[in-house]
C-alpha cells in the first residue's frame, strides 16, 4: 500500500472513484474519521456500499435504499469484512463523509479529514482482517501526513455526537491504539 502524493491515490488497493467530492479549502489532512456502514443494514459483501458512493444504488432492490438513494455521500476508504481496501476519493480531495461535524473547535471536518468506512454495524464486532487492514492503512496515512497521530483518529460519533453513533461500541479502540503503539515502536 503506497500513496502517490501527487494524485492522492494509493497503489495496492481497489479504486472505485466516486463523483461525491470537491476540493479541500486548504489542502490540509489532520484528522482520520472512522465510520461503519453496511447496505442493506447488517448485510455484508453486497457491493451496495460501492454503488451508494457512486450514486448507483438500485432503489427497487431493497426498501431501505429508497430512503437514502437521494444522498450524495462518499468516504475516502472502505475496509470490507475480508480486509479488502477500496479507495473512492483521492486523499487530496474532500470526501463527503462527516456531515455536520466539529473537532477541536473546528467545524466542517470534511475540510481537513480522511474518512475510513469499516463494513459493519454498531452491534457486531469487526473482523481481524479489518483491524489488520486498518493498521496498515493508518500506518501509511500517518507516514504521509505528519499532522496525523493517535489523538487525531476519531469515530464519527466523536465529531458528530448525538447525530451519529458509528463506529459503535463494538469497535476496539484499545486494539487500534495498540496497533499505533506498534508503529511508534518500529521507528
Amino acid at each position: 500500500m503506497i500513496l502517490n502524493a501527487e494524485t492522492g491515490w494509493f497503489d495496492g488497493v481497489r479504486h472505485c472513484p466516486s463523483p461525491n467530492f470537491n476540493a479541500r479549502p486548504d489542502g490540509e489532512v489532520s484528522l482520520l474519521v472512522i465510520h461503519n456502514i453496511s447496505l442493506p443494514p447488517g448485510c455484508f459483501g453486497t457491493g451496495k456500499v460501492q454503488a451508494f458512493f457512486q450514486n448507483r444504488l438500485p432503489i427497487d432492490e431493497h426498501p431501505y435504499f429508497a430512503g437514502i438513494a437521494h444522498l450524495h455521500v462518499s468516504a475516502h476508504f472502505l475496509i470490507e469484512r475480508d480486509g479488502v481496501v477500496t479507495q473512492f476519493v483521492s486523499c487530496n480531495a474532500r470526501a463527503w463523509h462527516a456531515g455536520v461535524s466539529s473537532f477541536a473547535g473546528r467545524e466542517n471536518c470534511n475540510d481537513f479529514s480522511l474518512g475510513i468506512e469499516l463494513e459493519g454495524t454498531d452491534e457486531l464486532p469487526f473482523s481481524d482482517a479489518q483491524y489488520q487492514a486498518l493498521k496498515r492503512l493508518n500506518q501509511a496515512l500517518m507516514a504521509a501526513y505528519p499532522d496525523l497521530d493517535a489523538t487525531r483518529i476519531r469515530g464519527h460519533s466523536d465529531i458528530a455526537p448525538g447525530r451519529k453513533t458509528d463506529p459503535g461500541p463494538c469497535f476496539d479502540w484499545a486494539r487500534l491504539h495498540e496497533d499505533l503503539l506498534d508503529k511508534e515502536n518500529d521507528k
